[in-house]
């Protein structure tokens, strides 16, 4: 942007009377000025640019359940947290959940199904009746959910992250993934028509896969 400022040359001339009297205006020129010039900026108030606040790094507290990647709070009874894909799996191998469960951890289980993964399979209709039949099972019991939404997949993982004593039964690979990154949380899938456990700490007695 630039402005501009116009000098108007005249001459000055006396006639005979002794008076002063101008000429006609001629030569006008033109000069530039830059935008950057301070004459321009004179009087206006130069706004300092706000300096970026520094980032504030957020780490997560560490669990007191565990021992560096051992999970202190595991023991029998174990708690297992089902999920919608884990039942079916386990209907299709026509495994029952608890002895099964029982035949792998050579101890009690518990089964534990939130209102999520409920809600999940009354949302997939006929189709699983049967699955959501066995979620009905007296032997497992019902956590309900306080958080807002009903994805199965965020309530196990803030579950998990929550309360460190439970494992967690599923077959969905990117559950499987998402859970694999909660340090000290160990996961039973559907293997070979038996369940399968990982990351679970050799002192409890389960079985290696």
């Amino acid at each position: 942007q630039h402005y501009y400022i116009t000098n108007n040359l005249s001459d000055q001339v006396t006639d005979s009377m002794g008076k002063m009297k101008k000429t006609k205006k001629f030569g006008a020129v033109k000069r530039m000025i830059q935008a950057s010039d301070p004459r321009l900026n004179k009087g206006k108030v130069t706004e300092e640019k706000a300096k970026p606040e520094t980032e504030v790094r957020h780490v997560d507290k560490p669990s007191s359940a565990l021992f560096f990647r051992y999970n202190t709070q595991l023991g029998p009874p174990y708690h297992v947290l089902i999920d919608t894909n884990f039942i079916n799996f386990s209907i299709r191998n026509k495994l029952d959940i608890c002895s099964s469960m029982l035949d792998t951890l050579y101890a009690k289980c518990t089964p534990y199904i939130t209102d999520c993964v409920m809600a999940e399979l009354e949302k997939l209709g006929a189709k699983y009746r049967v699955a959501l039949r066995v979620a009905k099972d007296p032997r497992i019991e019902r956590l309900v959910c306080t958080h807002k939404g009903t994805y199965a997949d965020d309530c196990l993982v803030q579950r998990v992250q929550e309360h460190k004593c439970y494992i967690v039964a599923t077959n969905d690979k990117d559950l499987r993934r998402r859970i694999r990154k909660i340090p000290g949380v160990p996961i039973m899938y559907v293997q070979q028509k038996r369940y399968s456990i990982e990351r679970m700490p050799d002192a409890f007695g389960a079985p290696r896969t």
